[in-house]
């Protein structure tokens, strides 16, 4: 996997003065496109379209530097409709435009050229399993938030301190028995692809049923029959949680014939008393790949 990752990345470096089509670096690597965009931003840290954006800009400030091309054609060159719009993305990345780099003196910043490889870390082991679902509806309280990386998220706290405890109550009440995950869950949907910091979610606080009624102050998320892969952690809260999800993606997928399909996050969490440490279980929807690194057709492990 990693090996086709690299020679996506050869791709990218070689189209930098043209489009580049997110659905060949797929292919290249031999997986989906929603797959690919998930496992970038896993290993990498920043959105695939960020990363080609930096690398882009990075070259053209070369170029900016060299004199060897005006600066609307180095625009142009990048994929810019104008000298204007050159400028100020120019001026986001590199903190000075191109004409007062051009003049000399200027001190630019630099986008690495990315490669991926192994590193061997400890010798710690993720514990998972692989689970075929049917349908299902998770039914409960919804809102959009944006997204936070690391610590409490602020306005998912607020969002459940408006739900307030007796009507969380009532939703774990419909929680049906046999049903995993059992109890209180929270849902992740509609990530932006790119899973940058601030960009929007659908979040659910509500239970797993396959039950048709649900209450009129509560909605409904239908989720289709498929795969997924059910991860356990625990640790200090909220920390383990993120780092869950992390590990996932830079550890789990990369070692596994599996990829992520679309669909919602389930996270089902178990806090101590004092709040500080959870019990975690996380589902990701997964489809199984061939040894091609194509749909290997069912999910089962």
């Amino acid at each position: 996997m990693l090996e086709r990752l690299n020679q996506a990345m050869e791709h990218i470096e070689g189209h930098l003065d043209q489009r580049i089509d997110v659905a060949e670096l797929a292919r290249t690597a031999v997986t989906s496109e929603y797959h690919f965009r998930r496992m970038f931003s896993g290993l990498a840290g920043i959105p695939l379209s960020e990363y080609i954006r930096r690398r882009r800009l990075t070259v053209a400030g070369a170029e900016v530097l060299s004199g060897e091309r005006t600066l609307l054609d180095i625009a142009v060159r990048y994929g810019y409709s104008s000298g204007e719009a050159f400028a100020r993305a120019f001026r986001g990345l590199h903190g000075v435009g191109p004409g007062e780099a051009r003049r000399g003196g200027a001190t630019l910043q630099s986008q690495p050229r990315m490669s991926f490889r192994l590193v061997v870390e400890g010798s710690s082991s993720m514990t998972y399993k692989i689970v075929e679902k049917g349908a299902f509806r998770v039914v409960g309280r919804k809102a959009r938030v944006p997204l936070v990386h690391e610590g409490a998220n602020p306005h998912i706290a607020e969002f459940i301190r408006g739900i307030g405890r007796q009507t969380l109550r009532r939703i774990e009440s419909l929680s049906e028995h046999g049903q995993e995950p059992d109890g209180l869950v929270s849902v992740s949907d509609q990530l932006d692809e790119s899973r940058a910091e601030g960009t929007e979610l659908d979040y659910y606080q509500g239970v797993v049923t396959r039950a048709d009624d649900v209450p009129d102050d509560m909605v409904a998320l239908p989720v289709a029959a498929g795969a997924w892969a059910v991860f356990e952690s625990a640790g200090p809260f909220p920390l383990t949680l993120q780092y869950l999800w992390r590990d996932v993606f830079t550890q789990w997928f990369p070692s596994n014939p599996y990829r992520s399909r679309p669909g919602p996050e389930i996270l089902r969490t178990r806090l101590s008393d004092d709040g500080t440490h959870a019990d975690a279980e996380l589902w990701i929807p997964v489809e199984r790949m061939g040894r091609d690194g194509r749909d290997g057709g069912d999910g089962g492990g």
